[in-house]
């Protein structure tokens, strides 16, 4: 836990919240202050720090 997290992927609506479908097809659901409406549905590199389970704490989120 709270280890660096830096991976790519395909961002997602997941119920009330944001996931990122990582490349290697794991799926991590992302705490996210802002919310990145336009980059839904699209490719996006996501940092930041690991949770709990498969959580990311987003530190920031640009195309990828």
């Amino acid at each position: 836990m709270d280890e660096p997290v830096d991976e790519t992927g395909m961002l997602m609506r997941v119920g009330g919240g944001f996931a990122l479908r990582c490349d290697g097809g794991r799926l991590l659901r992302l705490e996210l202050y802002r919310t990145p409406v336009d980059l839904v549905g699209k490719r996006v590199r996501v940092i930041g720090r690991s949770g709990e389970g498969e959580t990311v704490a987003v530190e920031g989120v640009q195309p990828g």
